[in-house]
């Protein structure tokens, strides 16, 4: 797929998805972007960079742990994403917390500006993650150091047949190597690949719960990386995409609900 239009795929999909990405997915990430957060073990004064940052779940979190000192970026391709982030953050006067439109394989920025460099869960949609991670490294100061998070293996996620089901109906082209990074020791090869020193690498295992069919449907075809492919379907389509997705679902299917398996791995590296 050209890279452009995989860009503009992933901008316009995310803007589409951005008014339900907080609904259907804040509760299911929290593990993912806890535990990326942890791991960063962010100083008061620090000036940290948030990547892909979406509404800024991560963004307004990371602010949390520098306490009364540091500042905080987000950059993410959607730019409602980014309206909706910037509104959050002017309603609650957060003057050290900005967000910005910006590709994360070419970002605006100045070399050795940041101390930390964090990204939740976007790096699987960029055409060359590998330029994103050295984009990363490139406005990290010496000694900084970059936590990213990604989707696990395929096999270790229930979720996955979503992929597959809409391209059925609509060509997504969401992104033709999404679990790739979850591949063992792929992400560790990105880093090193990179330049990052002291590389290290966590893989965790979790459950996305969904209290029924309406919070499983929502989460896939409207909050998430299809909502653009989706958004183009007919009625009948999409009736029988939910019927499919449902119906890859019933193995984890529990009373009303479901509880979906679901995999992240975690990298840090230093500069």
């Amino acid at each position: 797929m050209n890279p452009g239009l995989q860009r503009r795929v992933q901008r316009y999909g995310w803007d589409k998805a951005s008014t339900y990405y907080e609904t259907f997915w804040q509760r299911q990430l929290k593990p993912a972007q806890d535990l990326l957060l942890d791991m960063a073990d962010l100083q008061s004064g620090e000036n940290v960079l948030d990547v892909a940052c979406g509404t800024g779940l991560v963004s307004f979190a990371a602010l949390e742990k520098l306490g009364g000192n540091g500042r905080v970026l987000g950059t993410d391709i959607s730019e409602k994403m980014v309206d909706l982030a910037s509104s959050q953050a002017e309603g609650k006067k957060e003057r050290r917390l900005r967000f910005e439109r910006m590709e994360a394989e070419e970002l605006w920025l100045e070399n050795d500006s940041f101390d930390v460099a964090l990204c939740s869960l976007g790096l699987m949609y960029m055409p060359d993650p590998r330029r994103a991670l050295e984009e990363m490294y490139r406005v990290l100061k010496p000694g900084g150091r970059a936590i990213v998070a990604v989707w696990g293996q395929r096999a270790q996620c229930g979720w996955a047949e979503i992929f597959n089901i809409v391209d059925q109906y609509v060509a997504s082209e969401v992104c033709p190597l999404f679990f790739n990074l979850g591949n063992p020791g792929m992400l560790r090869q990105s880093f090193k690949a990179a330049g990052y020193r002291a590389i290290s690498v966590r893989r965790v295992f979790t459950t996305l719960s969904y209290k029924n069919e309406e919070e499983a449907l929502g989460a896939a075809f409207e909050g998430g990386p299809v909502a653009l492919a989706y958004h183009k379907f007919n009625e009948e389509n999409k009736r029988a995409a939910h019927t499919a997705y449902l119906t890859s679902l019933e193995p984890y299917s529990k009373g009303a609900g479901y509880e979906v398996p679901a995999e992240f791995v975690l990298a840090e590296g230093s500069v």
